[in-house]
């Protein structure tokens, strides 16, 4: 059992006891203009507001302060894009400090100001985190669209947000090709009834467009004449951003984030779950359009006072599965953030990790892998080729940071394989079955939040606070619905096993898809793998694996398939039911790595697929189809399961 007297016992046992005395006293850490009445307002439950009555600026913590404090000259961000042949750009606090007072100046020119919302459509360059930090710098509220997205998906979030302004750049750059933004941007126009009143684009020398005359603006021209506007103090309750969860159809789904508890709880996550203190350089290697990539490339990092990575790259084929340690080496890192896939990727690239022997990675401590669920063999793969700390964490687009996690900062925990370890302190985790009643250590089912959450999380969702209640309050009164499904053991520590849509059931027993992936990704040959539950006449559902192989395999996939069949019978049981797997060549995945499970269950079981608009690349489901059929699903069979 572990030690009630360590620190990250006494922090977690004080915010669930004293919530209020425990983020008041984290909130002492950041600049206010004016501070709180009430830590917590909770007079309009279940809509409870952290640090009621507050004035902050986000920007300032970020940015300003660490000036005034004599960290100016500190280098704050790092661009750096192998896409672009290797480029790398530096600022300083005080030069991004600049660029962004600049940029806040060209906002407010065009009629910008406290409230007013801003698109940011752009790749990962300078320029989209400077945007983002100059609308919190005058009190907009900004809402990145991952560029890319299709016109349709764009015109949406015009419609739903109403911006005053878009900021875009003429391209973005994927290997072996360039994304064309501008098309897309004018599509989104064209098609939306909300229609910004300016477009602002960054003009890429990979491939400039012509500007639309009275409504497009040069980002070069315009930051060369703007003068430098203020900070602009806000409440701590206002919006700092609209985040639109990924796969929304029809109308989107705007999860929002406030300026005061996300200020706190980001502030405070950077040296208790991650473990930097100012001055320390911190990589997390996802996209701007990500919640990811708002609470750890730009804004937590900058409030601690480190620096931050801007990649604009791919584990793999940038140029090869050696690049996360050629970024690590090149600029010092000390704590890298990525998603699993990330590394399963450079896995099945490099299995034996040779690439890593040929960079210095003294300065290197912790890797962290959140985003999906961290397969035991992916994290002790990952363990025996770094000889670092590899710690899996759990948290959402909704939460902002980490629900459960292994905080280093506080107190490092045993690692247990498959284990986000514990809920961080603040986070009142619970396991509860269907009629919201507390199931036993160890055993499958709804993992849900005691209100209210702590600071950072979701106040409520964009113009839609019964939608917001109905999403996630309502199935079980006073507790937040994650969603996701999973236990927690005897001493405490939080099984993630699936989405909660991602329990099959066979024959009347419940399964976690996850558990069986587990087993298929601990197989030798196995770079990573999926499972899913398909319609069965007898069984009512019976899992199905997809398997990616590590490249350099050349065992008949035959005999893996019997392997990991004989694997899953002698780990889980016949219960499983687990009888038929098929090889491919990929998974169909999100742009930001997350394997597209529930779309290949529906192309199973032959119901309208349509891929979502965060798909990487459409073509793979076509891939997935055509193997499904092979094995008589996908609409080839009767619904009875396939002879195996």
């Amino acid at each position: 059992m572990t030690n009630a007297t360590n620190a990250y016992e006494q922090a977690r046992a004080r915010a669930l006891n004293d919530p209020e005395g425990f983020w008041a006293e984290a909130a002492e850490d950041v600049h206010w203009y004016k501070r709180w009445d009430k830590v917590l307002d909770d007079s309009n439950p279940p809509f409870y507001r952290w640090f009621a009555g507050a004035e902050v600026n986000t920007c300032f913590n970020a940015l300003d302060r660490h000036v005034e404090g004599g960290r100016g000259d500190q280098v704050a961000l790092v661009y750096d894009s192998p896409l672009t042949g290797g480029r790398v750009e530096r600022f300083t606090f005080a030069e991004l400090a600049d660029r962004v007072a600049r940029f806040a100046g060209v906002l407010a020119a065009e009629g910008v100001g406290k409230g007013d919302r801003v698109i940011v459509y752009m790749p990962m360059v300078p320029e989209s985190v400077i945007a983002m930090l100059a609308c919190a710098r005058i009190g907009a509220v900004h809402s990145v669209v991952f560029g890319g997205f299709a016109s349709n998906e764009l015109a949406v979030r015009f419609d739903d947000a109403k911006p005053k302004l878009i900021v875009t750049a003429s391209c973005g750059i994927e290997p072996g090709r360039v994304i064309d933004y501008k098309p897309l941007v004018d599509g989104a126009f064209a098609l939306a009834r909300h229609k910004p009143a300016r477009c602002i684009v960054l003009q890429r020398p990979e491939k400039p467009w012509a500007l639309v005359s009275g409504r497009d603006l040069d980002w070069e021209d315009v930051a060369a004449a703007a003068e430098p506007h203020a900070c602009v103090p806000v409440a701590a309750t206002d919006p700092l951003y609209i985040l639109y969860t990924s796969g929304t159809t029809g109308t989107p789904k705007g999860v929002v984030h406030d300026n005061g508890g996300h200020l706190v709880a980001l502030n405070y996550s950077m040296k208790a779950v991650y473990g930097m203190d100012p001055g320390d350089i911190y990589w997390a290697a996802s996209d701007v359009g990500w919640v990811v990539g708002h609470s750890y490339i730009v804004y937590g990092p900058l409030f601690r006072g480190c620096t931050t990575i801007l990649y604009e790259g791919k584990p793999v084929g940038t140029p090869d599965a050696g690049a996360f340690w050629r970024v690590i080496a090149d600029h010092g890192v000390n704590a890298l953030f990525c998603a699993p896939t990330a590394f399963r990727a450079i896995k099945r690239e490099d299995p034996n990790g040779a690439l890593v022997k040929g960079y210095d990675l003294t300065r290197f401590r912790t890797l962290f892998l959140a985003g999906e669920r961290t397969d035991p063999d992916t994290l002790g793969w990952a363990e025996r080729i770094l000889a670092k700390p590899v710690i899996d964490h759990w948290w959402q687009t909704e939460t902002a940071w980490a629900i459960a996690a292994n905080c280093v900062g506080l107190h490092t925990l045993p690692v247990k394989p498959g284990s986000p370890t514990k809920s961080a302190p603040g986070w009142d985790l619970h396991v509860v079955d269907a009629e919201t009643k507390e199931v036993r250590a160890g055993e499958i089912g709804a993992l849900v939040v005691k209100l209210p959450m702590p600071p950072g999380a979701l106040p409520t969702l964009w113009n839609a606070d019964e939608r917001f209640v109905e999403t996630y309050l309502t199935e079980f009164p006073g507790y937040y619905k994650t969603a996701d499904a999973g236990y927690i053991d005897e001493d405490g520590y939080v099984y993630v096993m699936a989405r909660t849509d991602d329990i099959i059931n066979v024959a009347g027993h419940r399964l976690s898809t996850g558990a069986i992936e587990e087993v298929l990704a601990a197989h030798a040959d196995v770079a990573e793998c999926a499972v899913i539950g398909v319609a069965d006449a007898i069984k009512g559902q019976i899992p199905v694996g997809l398997m990616v192989l590590k490249a350099g395999v050349e065992r008949d996939p035959g005999a893996i398939i019997e392997d990991v069949v004989r694997m899953v019978r002698e780990r889980i049981g016949p219960v499983a039911a687990f009888r038929t797997a098929l090889v491919v060549e990929r998974l169909p995945k999100t742009r930001s790595g997350k394997i597209l499970r529930g779309t290949m269950q529906k192309i199973a079981d032959a119901e309208d697929a349509t891929p979502p608009p965060t798909i990487e690349d459409p073509a793979v489901l076509v891939e997935i189809e055509t193997a499904l059929h092979g094995i008589g699903y996908a609409g080839a069979g009767t619904g009875e399961s396939p002879s195996p």
